[in-house]
């Protein structure tokens, strides 16, 4: 079996060498071709052009920053999809809303091509150990050829229904992720202000059931004031804008949304959009 790689940035690069690493035949692109590059130490081929790279592989990933960029990607002059064998399978990894989804579902027939939404639960680290959790929108039993390929990148794989559901269950875990980094800082900054010792607030909080478990993973990144990035905060900024136009479309009121999006939208334009989004904790601690 051959696999194709598009799109090696944080997450990409480090589930594209876990494929190599595993022996599998996989050909990478990016449009940064010195990225590409990188992973030949581990096995990988990198190709210069998109469409050479896709041309004779029986499953596709695409781990991409935006639904724009996805669908430039794809189906823009220049775009892969022409270029895949027809009854290949195409499995977009990128966080992008349901009904994008969908639609790059029904885009992708009409070329003969499987379409698979598969985002992933999981940031740097749990990239580089094969630990993600796949949220899969497709039928279980058409993905024979991409179970294993999952298995070297995940310790979990959630099949969760029609094309879109996958889109649709990341969209939560965003959402939740963000509020909670949201309160968590809030709530400290609060504590501080009442006279409080930022640490002593910061282990107690974080001891206590109320506070989401992730934030305990990250002490020490939030202690030290450190903040290289495992997830961009602009990229959850875009999240969140997703998020809000699924609402809007939905006819859902998040009134809580719509704050932490402006937390972050103001982050990001304090020039933070590129560090991690824990850094709305210090943001907040301003």
């Amino acid at each position: 079996m051959k696999v194709a790689f598009i799109g090696l940035g944080i997450m990409g690069s480090r589930m594209a060498s876990r494929l190599a690493k595993h022996g599998i035949d996989i050909s990478v692109y990016n449009r940064n071709h010195k990225k590409a590059l990188e992973l030949e130490v581990h096995g990988a081929k990198a190709m210069a052009s998109i469409s050479e790279c896709v041309a004779d592989a029986d499953v596709v990933f695409t781990m991409l920053s935006t639904p724009e960029v996805v669908d430039d990607v794809a189906f823009s002059e220049e775009g892969f999809v022409k270029a895949m064998q027809q009854g290949s399978i195409w499995v977009d990894c990128s966080t992008v809303d349901p009904a994008f989804s969908k639609r790059m579902y029904n885009e992708s027939q009409k070329h003969g091509i499987i379409f698979v939404d598969a985002p992933v639960a999981g940031t740097k680290q749990p990239a580089e150990l094969g630990e993600l959790v796949f949220l899969v929108g497709s039928e279980q039993e058409r993905l024979a050829k991409v179970q294993p390929l999952f298995e070297v990148m995940g310790k979990k794989v959630n099949y969760l229904g029609e094309v879109g559901n996958g889109s649709s269950m990341k969209m939560l875990i965003n959402l939740m992720l963000a509020q909670s980094m949201v309160a968590f800082s809030e709530a400290v900054h609060l504590g501080v202000g009442m006279g409080l010792d930022e640490q002593l607030v910061y282990q107690v909080l974080s001891n206590s059931p109320v506070t989401a478990p992730f934030l305990g993973v990250i002490k020490p990144k939030l202690e030290q004031k450190e903040t290289s990035t495992n997830f961009p905060l602009k990229w959850m900024h875009k999240d969140l804008h997703l998020v809000s136009k699924v609402a809007y479309e939905t006819g859902i009121s998040m009134p809580s949304l719509s704050s932490a999006k402006e937390i972050f939208s103001q982050a990001k334009a304090a020039g933070h959009g590129d560090e991690d989004f824990s850094t709305i904790y210090h943001f907040t601690m301003k």
